[in-house]
């Protein structure tokens, strides 16, 4: 009788012990949950409104709040696509917020030109019908501007290109029956080499509502798409307001790449705005 019942309260006491212990395996398993993101956290509201909505990040992250590196990469928003691997193309659905895109507009608006192309024996621009667009490139000073930097600094992380290999931002208007023919980025003239080869860029749409004026690569596969309302063989990314074309224009060895032919196909209807960034082998600062 005595052994039973030595017996039966060392049953309840291992039974009880590894119930508390259960209670607290469960609720370190919640902190970590909260605090990593993992499972199912409790989300919170941080940060500013945009065109996406607001922010949300797991509990246990305040610091992300403070992080202003969060804040200029816009961690959380931007969501990389690789659409192809040769050529290398990553579209950065949301790479730039509404605010920055009214902002290069406006920065842009009364300063357009017709736009020119590379000349091929003397490295200078030159009008050519091959272009049809209008545009402007920001200047030295513009690159000290808080919302430039941000934006320069999130094309330098994504593309993994120091910022100093950045050539001055290009913003271009298109408008209806506008286009650029196909083209590469990479150049072929000693005057240009000279400074390092064009090896990627960063192409920002700005706008919304465009018929057509989608970026066509004919070299990125053989499905076809609709380029200008006509349509081609290859890829054809339409421009969403926010959105990046990530391409690079150079192979991994380092020579250029034939594939890396691009166009801007026709405007049919709206206004296509959108930023260019080229970026070099080497310094140009």
């Amino acid at each position: 009788m005595v052994r039973t019942r030595i017996v039966f309260g060392l049953l309840t006491f291992v039974t009880v012990g590894m119930i508390i212990g259960a209670l607290f395996q469960l609720a370190f398993i919640r902190h970590l949950e909260e605090s990593a993101g993992s499972g199912f956290p409790l989300y919170r509201r941080i940060g500013h409104k945009s065109q996406e909505g607001y922010l949300y990040l797991p509990k246990g992250f305040p610091l992300w709040e403070q992080d202003e590196d969060a804040r200029i990469l816009r961690i959380g928003f931007v969501k990389p696509e690789v659409i192809s691997w040769s050529p290398r193309i990553v579209v950065l659905h949301s790479f730039l917020s509404a605010e920055e895109c009214d902002y290069l507009i406006a920065t842009a608006s009364p300063r357009l030109q017709v736009s020119t192309v590379v000349d091929t024996k003397t490295g200078k621009g030159v009008k050519s019908n091959v272009r049809t667009s209008s545009g402007m490139f920001l200047n030295y000073d513009e690159k000290k501007y808080p919302m430039i930097q941000a934006i320069e600094k999130r094309i330098s992380v994504y593309s993994q290109v120091p910022v100093e290999n950045g050539e001055l931002m290009q913003v271009l208007r298109y408008e209806k029956g506008e286009f650029y023919k196909s083209h590469h980025d990479y150049f072929s003239d000693e005057f240009n080499l000279k400074r390092s080869q064009r090896v990627a860029t960063m192409l920002m749409y700005l706008s919304d509502n465009v018929e057509g004026g989608e970026t066509h690569f004919p070299f990125a596969g053989d499905a076809e798409c609709s380029c200008g309302g006509k349509r081609v063989i290859g890829m054809c990314v339409k421009p969403k307001k926010g959105d990046a074309v990530l391409f690079w224009s150079v192979s991994l060895d380092g020579s250029v790449d034939p594939k890396s032919r691009h166009g801007g196909c026709e405007v049919l209807g709206g206004v296509k705005w959108s930023a260019t960034k080229w970026m070099r082998q080497k310094s140009i600062a």
